[in-house]
């Protein structure tokens, strides 16, 4: 892992209209690190995504990547940065197939997945590419909205609630994916509500509360911390 941050986010403020949302945020991300995002229900999690992609009303302080500062820039020229979002509804296209909703974002750098690699990490892909997207179990869908993501050669991965909703065995699936992409060089950002998943794929955790982060704990650290987490998290 480099000493560098790929990400730095500081102070950064968001609003949806007039609803204030996120209030002094920062936090770091180095490449090649899974780092969560924990916290309740409208802690901000979702927000912090969609902030460092240009997707609320206004938005100020700074989010460095690779040392460029992209907080004025359009959502299409962050995309091309190198930074992805897979969003918690997924966004399957319910026209096209598996392989059509995988081909459909652009590239924009090299060191992509390959359509070939892609099923080879996730088999289930391979047997429905001739299913429409949105026929797919939630688990094939949600394998969909990562595989997607992973061909067009972005180097920070955004994953929102991959986990939520979905059987404890495709829980497990996931799981071993993100693990995979990351010993593939990609890094990930991931917001999680469940951090008894969180724990089996992260090396570090930010958790959140009221648009604020308030604690940051390293994975190795997770036991000691847990009376504090659940305090955090309310589980």
């Amino acid at each position: 892992m480099s000493n560098a941050a790929m990400l730095e986010i500081r102070d950064l403020e968001a609003w949806y209209g007039e609803s204030h949302v996120l209030h002094g945020v920062s936090l770091d991300i180095h490449p090649g690190e899974v780092v969560t995002l924990l916290g309740r229900n409208g802690a901000g999690k979702t927000s912090t995504l969609r902030s460092m992609m240009g997707l609320v009303g206004r938005r100020s302080g700074s989010i460095k990547f690779e040392g460029r500062e992209t907080i004025g820039l359009r959502s299409d020229l962050i995309a091309r940065t190198g930074i992805a979002y897979c969003p918690e509804e997924r966004g399957i296209f319910a026209s096209l197939d598996v392989t059509e909703n995988l081909m459909l974002p652009p590239v924009i750098a090299p060191g992509g997945l390959g359509l070939d690699e892609i099923y080879t990490l996730f088999p289930n892909l391979k047997e429905r590419a001739r299913s429409p997207g949105t026929k797919l179990s939630g688990g094939e869908q949600q394998m969909l909205a990562i595989a997607r993501i992973l061909r067009t050669g972005a180097r920070l991965l955004l994953l929102d609630e991959p986990s939520e909703g979905l059987a404890p065995v495709i829980v497990q699936q996931i799981g071993a994916m993100i693990r995979e992409i990351k010993q593939r060089g990609f890094t990930v950002l991931l917001v999680e509500q469940n951090f008894r998943f969180a724990q089996t794929v992260a090396d570090r955790h930010y958790v959140m509360e009221h648009g604020r982060v308030v604690d940051m704990v390293e994975n190795g650290q997770l036991a000691s911390s847990l009376d504090r987490l659940h305090e955090y998290l309310g589980v």
